[in-house]
């Protein structure tokens, strides 16, 4: 049986730190999620919106030469937030942490693929985007959790289908002991939403009862919903990390970075749109060793053709999807109202009373 891990966020995966800033004092409304990972972690990316927003993204592919990174940064303000990444940077050439490029310590080049996603005007002033101190002050910030959720980091300026928007973060542990974390910065475009029920997409997939006692939506509730102005933002970004604590490959880190786009779409509807800038990174902290598929659950028709891996892959992505689902439902429930943009919980109070 899969349960979650003892926090319920990334952080459950062995050798994942998070740290975030923000500023939510008027006029800002906008920040940056830093995901710093032991030395030696590989990773991948997969993008699958049409507007993507990226640094060094080109790297993780698995035909080029390096094969781990020193962060991941998620960041607000659009392309302009891409700037947030040199203060990570220099954050971790302080740590002369990146990757050798001569005989010192300090010559080090750090490895920070970044993403971003558009909140500008959402709620704060245009003109005032996450910057390299941004950047500086998450990395500064990092630990070993358990992690804020809502309206912080990059969350910190997102909307959701009309909604408050947020970052939000789950884990699962599965029989045979590997742990899949993720964590994600929600601000699509599409709805979190069932319009016919208000419930949030998400929820079927909860572990026991991480989401709480959610009741039905009053059809006072709905209907409001339904006669809300339909304005959505013209740009969008859903951005996730997933992480797993075993020995993944740069391609099986390409796998299961694609596979998480699945409990995007499990989530939110539509994704993947021409203005969405949606993407997920795949981790591999090795941690711990892969699980000998003799002593766990893999069929012995598996073992004996050889595909014992292939079948321990499979569960392993399949729960990464379903953490991305999950993530994306604590998102939305830890998010709060701020100006203009109600949250799910002031949307819809029906489920919560």
């Amino acid at each position: 049986m899969i349960t979650t891990g003892a926090r319920n966020d990334i952080t459950d995966v062995s050798g994942i730190a998070v740290g975030h800033y923000q500023r939510l004092d008027a006029p800002w409304l906008t920040g940056t999620t830093v995901v710093v990972p032991k030395s030696g972690t590989v990773a991948s990316v997969d993008v699958r919106g049409g507007g993507p927003g990226t640094r060094e993204t080109d790297c993780l592919e698995p035909t080029t030469m390096v094969q781990s990174v020193d962060a991941i940064c998620l960041s607000g303000g659009s392309a302009y937030g891409l700037d947030a990444a040199t203060g990570v940077m220099k954050w971790l050439a302080e740590h002369h942490r990146g990757f050798r490029v001569g005989p010192e310590d300090h010559h080090v080049v750090p490895i920070v693929p970044t993403a971003v996603l558009f909140d500008l005007g959402a709620g704060g002033n245009f003109h005032l985007q996450p910057d390299a101190t941004f950047g500086y002050a998450a990395a500064n910030a990092v630990a070993d959790g358990p992690i804020q959720q809502g309206v912080v980091g990059a969350g910190a300026g997102a909307r959701s289908g009309g909604l408050k928007g947020g970052l939000g973060s789950a884990s699962a542990v599965l029989d045979n002991g590997v742990t899949v974390g993720c964590i994600v910065a929600v601000n699509s475009a599409g709805s979190p939403v069932d319009p016919r029920t208000g419930e949030l997409w998400s929820l079927r997939y909860a572990i026991g009862n991480e989401f709480g006692n959610l009741g039905a939506a009053s059809t006072h509730d709905i209907e409001r919903w339904a006669s809300r102005p339909m304005d959505p933002p013209p740009l969008n970004t859903t951005l996730a990390i997933v992480a797993v604590d075993v020995p993944l490959t740069k391609t099986e880190c390409k796998r299961l970075a694609a596979i998480g786009h699945d409990g995007m779409a499990r989530a939110i509807n539509p994704i993947h749109q021409y203005t969405d800038g949606d993407l997920v990174f795949g981790l591999a902290t090795a941690e711990r060793e892969f699980p000998d598929p003799a002593t766990t659950n893999v069929p012995v028709g598996a073992i004996q053709s050889g595909n014992a891996r292939i079948y321990q892959l499979n569960e392993i992505f399949n729960a990464a999807s379903e953490c991305v689902t999950r993530a994306i439902a604590h998102a939305v429930l830890h998010a709060t109202s701020v100006g203009q943009w109600s949250s799910y919980r002031d949307t819809f109070p029906s489920v919560f009373s």
